[in-house]
């Protein structure tokens, strides 16, 4: 027998302190939970998680970490429900098109860049912080594998403030669309895009920005002249946790031969690629990408308090 469906709006939940603080028009950063339930090993997903929240609030912004539990999207976790996320078994890894799937059948699911940001937009939230988007992967030529990330990103009048696209995708060509897109990518401190890990990748960015009130500026700028769409935000890592470019490259190389060798696709290709590279790296990766996403979520808590600060005395 098939389940009642519910309008998507009635299965959005905002907590009561992210309410308050879009309604008092502060700064509230969106925060995916893919790196809780999937993207680090515990316990290391909840101290990091916990911490991003902690750093926004330090940054005086309000951490609304998205997911959907039991069929609800959650906007703005405690920290026992970040918990239960962290330890819950069969969550859903969900992008754009699985959000329906975990509402009508109430089901548990982390949120990737493309479905938090479109809980974010529900929301009303304008700046979401992330560890590093998806994007066109390599050997497009024979999989047409382009990340629902991007599309979301172009769609959507918000900021994802990243440490570059992943370093195992196909760099160039994930800049290049997303300049057919209209989006722009800014280089905060830095004339060329990150890779993750990886300070340089070798790919320029639209513009450099140096501070968080000109990102500010151009958020209104840009939305309040009627031009839609998102805005990338590039955050290098610091120089003495990111690893160097031919050192990854090598591993990554590696690992996209095993996983072709395992018949690893889809989904399961991203976790996969990033236990092979902790695994090689000694558990470089692991303290890199554990100090990226807390770098992102301290430079997206100043970008929405000085935007915040903008639209309130507009």
């Amino acid at each position: 027998m098939q389940k009642e469906g519910r309008p998507m709006e009635k299965a959005l939940r905002i907590n009561k302190e992210v309410q308050r603080a879009l309604k008092e028009k502060r700064g509230v950063v969106a925060l995916e939970s893919t790196i809780i339930a999937h993207g680090m090993p515990y316990p290391a997903n909840i101290e990091t998680a916990l911490e991003c929240e902690r750093i926004i609030r330090e940054n005086n912004a309000v951490p609304a970490t998205i997911a959907i539990m039991d069929g609800i999207i959650r906007v703005g976790l405690d920290e026992d429900e970040i918990r239960t996320l962290a330890k819950t078994e069969d969550v859903i890894k969900a992008g754009k098109r699985d959000i329906a799937h975990a509402v009508s059948e109430r089901r548990t699911a982390s949120t990737t860049v493309s479905a938090t940001i479109i809980a974010a937009k529900m929301a009303g939230i304008a700046v979401f912080a992330t560890g590093g988007i998806g994007g066109v992967h390599r050997g497009f030529d024979k999989t047409l594998d382009v990340s629902r990330d991007l599309e979301e990103l172009a769609a959507n009048d918000i900021v994802v403030v990243c440490a570059g696209p992943k370093a195992i995708l196909d760099l160039p060509a994930t800049a290049e669309c997303l300049e057919t897109k209209g989006v722009e990518v800014i280089g905060f401190r830095t004339d060329e895009m990150p890779a993750f890990y990886c300070r340089k990748s070798g790919v320029g960015v639209s513009q450099r920005l140096d501070d968080a009130a000109d990102i500010a500026h151009l958020m209104r700028v840009k939305w309040s002249h009627g031009l839609a769409g998102g805005i990338l935000v590039t955050n290098p890592l610091p120089k003495d946790v990111a690893l160097p470019s031919g050192f990854v490259e090598r591993i990554i190389g590696k690992a996209l031969s095993e996983a072709d060798r395992q018949g690893v696709s889809g989904k399961a290709l991203t976790p996969f690629l990033l236990a092979e590279m902790k695994k090689a790296s000694d558990g470089k990766s692991l303290e890199a990408n554990k100090v990226l996403v807390k770098e992102n979520a301290r430079l997206a808590a100043k970008i929405a308090r000085e935007y915040a600060r903008l639209v309130h005395t507009d």
